[in-house]
């Protein structure tokens, strides 16, 4: 069960971050009438942005250096981040639609709301597989005082 929590606890982390970064790549870039290509690849940017931000922040404010913190970042956070990623574009990009739709559309944001739902339980058991093997989320959970 502590395995569970943990898991989970690590893709909330993630997708979070995924969700601020995803969401505000696809704004901007709807905003700014980018083509689907560079939609996707500013979400993608600013999702793995984010999801590393929210890992590094409080490392950083426990007063641990970037050169420390870097690396425990992207140990912890890489593998799941990448795995949102794909299933939440990849989901985006079957929605009929999705891309082209508008910010005051309907469709824009269920469809971004389940891509990023689908991303997370696609994550969430990686995520477990981790933490079990001392890897993901495991390696800053030491240093964000969690028990594990």
């Amino acid at each position: 069960m502590i395995l569970n929590r943990l898991s989970l606890s690590a893709t909330i982390h993630c997708l979070t971050g995924c969700a601020i970064g995803e969401v505000l790549g696809m704004v901007l870039a709807t905003w700014w009438g980018w083509h689907d290509a560079a939609q996707i690849a500013l979400a993608v940017a600013l999702a793995f942005l984010f999801g590393y931000g929210l890992t590094s922040l409080p490392l950083l404010r426990s007063g641990m250096s970037v050169r420390q913190v870097a690396p425990l970042a992207f140990a912890s956070d890489t593998a799941s981040i990448a795995t949102m990623e794909v299933v939440d574009n990849l989901f985006i990009l079957l929605v009929p639609g999705a891309l082209a739709a508008g910010l005051g559309d309907a469709l824009f944001w269920w469809s971004l709301a389940v891509a990023l739902l689908i991303a997370g339980a696609v994550a969430w058991p990686l995520n477990g597989w981790l933490i079990a093997r001392g890897k993901g989320h495991a390696v800053v959970h030491e240093h964000h005082g969690h028990a594990h």
